[in-house]
């Protein structure tokens, strides 16, 4: 059932609903009419004259407007919690699978904190407008509606701002990231390392807390009792501070579309351009690719599929501000939409890894697919198959190949004496780094060595491999592991 007829009948008699503003004297003009027509109780005049204010204050949220209240209920109650709950599931199995030791990269890092700000602005989502839309058209969660909602919405709401504001310039740094491995090799060996993902992740964060402090002081919460049964309600109202027309103007409008939409969307345009062009150019060259070369290729595609779906489901967002802006109008059937849409945007990411990643989904299946008893053994092989990374020193001594259960390796037949010694002299010839060092991954088969290499910061253990850092097509040969 929808919400009781008293209290759209009280709002409309206020002038609360859809825009028709009656003044107190013609409310209770209405009022004593649908008095003396029995249609409320004869001191429901006292009533509303003892809280009249308060009526104003937590009855106004419903709208008479019966076509909106259901359209919020199947696109908000309905839809976006059914979304939500696929992307929390989604965003942790992407959680779960990306920390993985063999899945240890910079662009794995950020998009692990991308997942968990998704994760969050999922979660706010619901407690702000899933669960909230389910009362006025159902008459279900009337506690959680008006006790438990405007008590955490203090916190949920600036919260939710800095999680997507948080999601945003991580999907920038992601787009950032990519834009110089693939375009600039060579000095993403110095910024695309692990240590300083976690300094990108950390200082973004710090920033969206920051620019989002206001928003903890723009709500209020405002108790009345209901004019029927005198029972206590809570609701939240505008402060002061978010009605003043300066503020509204500076903050809300201009402040909120540079550098939530306008920045960001242009520069992750711009990178995915590049992106895209230096991926074209490399396609037309993939059979001389290596395959290292070709994982960087497969996942700059990728993450620019990420990318694309952020700015499809974000700009009728944008949009929206930008008419409120301008033109002081609301559109309240869009910005339900929209606000459905800024979910589906983070809950998408998992099934983007699992159609793109061939490492991603092997090892999903791996973990939740696959009985038990096989984990131990399969988790071998993709370990010590897996790609190197940039900033990870745990695994650039590994250059064999290996399968459990086997002989087969990738080593050459040497005696152990000269396997010491091969040992002994890289030790001692390779000069200490200042920077994280690419290699590049071992291949199933080796030439022989005459001599023991000798190892320098810019060389690979293995020379003789394809070794083209200023190649035609510029990929770089440190792999994130998709």
């Amino acid at each position: 059932m929808n919400v009781s007829s008293v209290d759209y009948e009280v709002q409309i008699l206020l002038g609360n609903g859809s825009g028709s503003g009656g003044d107190d004297g013609q409310s209770l003009e209405m009022l004593a009419a649908a008095q003396g027509a029995g249609g409320f109780p004869d001191n429901f005049t006292a009533l509303l004259n003892e809280s009249h204010l308060a009526v104003v204050s937590c009855y106004d949220d419903y709208p008479p407007n019966q076509l909106l209240v259901e359209f919020e209920f199947w696109i908000s109650g309905v839809v976006m919690n059914i979304v939500a709950l696929i992307g929390i599931l989604g965003n942790i199995f992407s959680m779960v699978i990306l920390s993985r030791p063999q899945m240890r990269s910079s662009i794995n890092y950020l998009l692990i904190g991308l997942a968990r700000c998704d994760t969050v602005l999922i979660l706010t989502s619901v407690l702000i407008f899933g669960l909230c839309a389910i009362y006025p058209h159902t008459g279900y969660l009337y506690y959680y509606h008006y006790q438990i909602f405007p008590k955490i919405s203090l916190v949920v709401y600036p919260l939710a701002m800095i999680a997507q504001t948080a999601s945003v310039y991580l999907t920038l740094t992601v787009t950032l990231e990519r834009y110089v491995a693939v375009c600039h090799p060579l000095r993403a060996r110095a910024l695309c390392t692990y240590g300083r993902a976690r300094l990108y992740v950390v200082g973004i964060l710090v920033f969206s807390i920051l620019y989002n402090l206001p928003r903890f002081w723009e709500v209020q919460l405002i108790s009345s009792a209901h004019p029927h049964t005198g029972l206590i309600i809570y609701c939240v109202k505008a402060s002061d501070m978010r009605t003043d027309a300066t503020y509204i103007k500076v903050y809300i409008h201009w402040l909120y579309m540079i550098f939530v939409y306008f920045l960001p969307f242009s520069l992750i345009s711009f990178f995915n351009l590049m992106i895209y062009r230096q991926v074209r150019r490399a396609n037309k060259e993939r059979q001389r690719l290596s395959r290292s070369e070709k994982r960087e290729i497969g996942l700059a595609t990728m993450l620019i599929c990420v990318v694309i779906v952020f700015l499809l489901c974000n700009l009728p967002a944008m949009m929206i501000n930008i008419v409120e802006a301008f033109y002081s109008v609301i559109i309240e059937y869009m910005v339900k939409v929209s606000n459905l849409l800024v979910t589906i945007n983070s809950s998408v990411n998992f099934f983007i890894y699992v159609i793109f990643g061939e490492k991603f989904k092997r090892i999903f299946l791996l973990l939740f697919c696959k009985p038990r008893g096989r984990q131990a053994a399969d988790d071998g092989l993709i370990h010590d198959d897996s790609s190197f990374s940039n900033g990870d020193a745990s695994n650039r001594n590994s250059g064999r190949f290996q399968r459990v259960g086997t002989t087969r390796s990738t080593s050459t037949k040497l005696s152990n004496c000269s396997m010491r010694t091969i040992r002994t002299t890289v030790r001692s010839t390779r000069a200490p780094s200042p920077g994280p060092i690419v290699y590049y991954p071992a291949r199933e088969t080796l030439p022989r060595l005459a001599n023991p290499p000798t190892i320098t910061r810019s060389s690979s253990m293995f020379p003789d491999w394809n070794h083209r850092e200023n190649g035609t097509n510029g990929i770089m040969m440190a792999s994130s592991g998709f």
